[in-house]
């Protein structure tokens, strides 16, 4: 059987259970045993990935934060200035509004290059503040993230697969949301699970039928050893 192909994934909707939070432990072992890189594209904030790698058993190839930081193995790129992000969020909360994560704030709280903002809080004001600063609004489904308009997903993907030496005509991506366009664009294959949103399904070469872990699953059965 010919060896499998390298897989980019998302982590929240992709990897996560049916109810949309907490990971699926299904998905562990076949990471682990996948035989080429496993690519980690997240929204998440570097430590999540990097910790996930560490529990699956797999090395650590990161695209957090959206793209604003990318871990090869050996090196980290951050492709945005933190400032700017840090900046809208005090011309929100002078505004009167907050990030809506609570006094600790874990969700912002290890964040390099953006900050995300609890889908609950008001996005119009945050799209104006935002754009003010130069910077952009990306609804995940998860949370809204103000980030630098430049950095995404594929771009980070597309520094590892130059560093570790992979070929992007042979890998397979799964994702959920629009901020895993640019990974379906810079990937040979792309499914989005059941779930996804409009511009994810329309960007995927197949839609699965099957939602979060379970649509993965299925991906990865279907893929297995097609390289």
């Amino acid at each position: 059987m010919t060896a499998d192909p390298p897989l980019v994934l998302d982590v929240d909707g992709t990897l996560t259970r049916l109810e949309g939070w907490g990971l699926d432990p299904r998905v562990f072992d076949p990471l682990r045993e996948w035989e080429a890189p496993v690519v980690i594209a997240t929204g998440k904030a570097f430590p999540y990935p990097v910790a996930l790698c560490q529990f699956v058993g797999v090395p650590e190839l990161v695209v957090a934060e959206n793209g604003g930081v990318v871990y090869t193995g050996d090196d980290v790129f951050f492709t945005a200035d933190p400032e700017a992000a840090r900046a809208v969020v005090e011309d929100y909360r002078a505004a009167g509004y907050e990030p809506g994560w609570g006094a600790e704030d874990t969700v912002n709280r290890w964040r390099e290059t953006e900050v995300a903002i609890n889908l609950e809080q008001p996005v119009e004001p945050l799209r104006e503040i935002a754009a003010e600063h130069g910077l952009e609004v990306v609804d995940t489904g998860y949370a809204y993230h103000v980030k630098d308009t430049a950095p995404n997903k594929g771009d980070g993907v597309e520094t590892i697969a130059e560093h570790v030496g992979f070929d992007l005509a042979e890998t397979v991506a799964v994702g959920d949301s629009v901020n895993d366009v640019s990974t379906f664009e810079v990937a040979g294959r792309s499914f989005a699970v059941a779930n996804a949103d409009a511009a994810a399904t329309e960007a995927a070469d197949e839609v699965l039928e099957e939602g979060h872990a379970d649509g993965t699953l299925t991906a990865l059965e279907r893929v297995r050893g097609s390289r």
